[in-house]
């Protein structure tokens, strides 16, 4: 008689949130527990989700910087094995405590701190029972932008200085922003374009997702509505000088040519040009 073989679902490290799970405004981060500048930003991430208690939900994804902290990477999935039993905050607090004793048998240590009942938690550790989780973290990550750790995002959108004051404003921003239509909490960056050739990129150079194929002007004509990836898709570089544009969003593709320089602005989020730019962009 043939048995069917069990199928255990694995509860994903993006599925898990600390604090209101049914939030409108989600604080995520890309860290790991081998990093003191981590260590340091949880603290002032449980101090947010006390203060906002109810209103934000936190979410942990796994970016280990594996070339320096080499034991990072088996405590993000000793972290991701205890939220199978919905012990992830737990342990994401004691690795944290602990940053500095995260080899093999002390993790199965604090796995029982945390209150871990699995008598297969080690045999899943050796055996890298959840390293796709922690490696489908890590590429996301990379394909997000995420260069090192800590990177916040508030509701989707970059916070580009992660201290807890910007975190505090991203945060108020998305809960001012929730139930508008087609808004997003955002910060406006000026984009500086590359002068050259009216000529689209070659499609084996460009970024993700970036098909290049409206001109400059036709973008200048009207406000930037949606984010850079979407305006980036738009945008050809064009016979220019100096093409400045203003956008409400967070820098996603500033490279590849497209993009030569990026730097934050207080000005308001449209789009605009110099004299020069309009005469010579037709």
């Amino acid at each position: 008689m043939a048995f069917k073989k069990e199928v255990v679902e694995i509860i994903e490290p993006r599925d898990v949130f600390v604090g209101n799970p049914k939030a409108e405004v989600t604080l995520e981060e890309f860290g790991e527990y081998e990093s003191e500048i981590c260590a340091k930003a949880n603290e002032f991430v449980k101090q947010l989700l006390q203060e906002y208690d109810g209103k934000i939900r936190f979410n942990f994804r796994h970016f280990p910087l594996t070339k320096i902290h080499q034991r990072s990477l088996k405590a993000g999935e000793a972290a991701v094995a205890t939220a199978q039993e919905g012990k992830f905050w737990e342990m994401h607090n004691i690795l944290f405590a602990n940053r500095r004793n995260l080899g093999t048998t002390s993790l199965k240590l604090h796995s029982k701190e945390a209150g871990v009942k699995n008598k297969k938690f080690l045999d899943e550790l050796v055996n890298a029972t959840y390293g796709w989780q922690v490696q489908g973290d890590l590429k996301e990550g990379i394909d997000r932008g995420v260069k090192d750790v800590p990177t916040f995002f508030v509701n989707g959108i970059l916070v580009v200085k992660p201290t807890y004051e910007e975190l505090k404003k991203a945060i108020d921003l998305a809960i001012k922003n929730i139930g508008k239509k087609n808004l997003k909490p955002v910060v406006p960056y000026t984009v500086v374009l590359k002068k050259g050739p009216e000529k689209p990129i070659p499609a084996s150079k460009q970024p993700k997702g970036a098909a290049v194929k409206t001109p400059v002007k036709e973008i200048l004509k009207k406000e930037v509505k949606k984010s850079l990836t979407k305006t980036v898709e738009k945008v050809k570089v064009a016979v220019a000088k100096k093409a400045t544009v203003i956008v409400k969003a967070p820098v996603k593709i500033a490279k590849k040519g497209i993009i030569k320089t990026v730097v934050k602005s207080k000005a308001k989020p449209v789009v605009k040009a110099t004299s020069k730019t309009k005469r010579k962009t037709k």
